[in-house]
């Protein structure tokens, strides 16, 4: 009996769900990422800052599992990504070596491939990355906040990546 409550209670919530977010979701939604990748942004000066970003499949091909590294200031971080069938979601935790840690739920809307945060950090801020202007060796990743619930969206760092030959 408890099998059969477990499965109508994850029914009756994740159902809905997945049917509201069936048009936006899809398991392959970020293969485009999968990689190797040359990556590039300004720094406060203007100055180009680059780095790299590795990007695998994992698990049986069911996680995607990224390697970033900026060598100017040893900065470096990983994330897993994996999609949820069931929920017909993405999710996404990253971390570094900074102590860094963020937990976020994809989708694909208007084109973008998008993370959000689901709570605002301890300042107030909630994040979201937005993968822009995809194409088979280019595509641009802006790591935006808002302070009024998404209303408004400012970028706090864009990255340019170009795939590696």
């Amino acid at each position: 009996m408890k099998t059969i409550r477990h499965s109508t209670f994850s029914l009756f919530f994740l159902l809905p769900l997945a049917f509201l977010r069936a048009q936006t979701s899809n398991h392959n939604d970020f293969d485009f990422w999968v990689g190797e990748w040359d990556v590039h942004w300004y720094g406060p000066d203007s100055t180009v800052v680059k780095g790299s970003n590795h990007i695998e499949k994992i698990l049986d091909g069911k996680v995607l599992q990224e390697h970033f590294e900026d060598p100017a200031d040893g900065f470096r971080g990983t994330s897993i990504s994996v999609y949820n069938p069931q929920a017909n979601t993405w999710y996404q935790s990253w971390a570094d070596n900074g102590g860094g840690y963020f937990h976020f739920v994809g989708d694909t809307t208007d084109g973008q491939r998008i993370f959000r945060m689901t709570e605002e950090d301890n300042r107030g801020v909630l994040y979201r990355m937005v993968f822009s202007d995809i194409k088979p060796d280019s595509l641009t990743w802006t790591w935006e906040g808002t302070r009024d619930g998404g209303k408004t969206w400012k970028t706090a760092w864009q990255i340019f990546y170009q795939r590696r030959q």
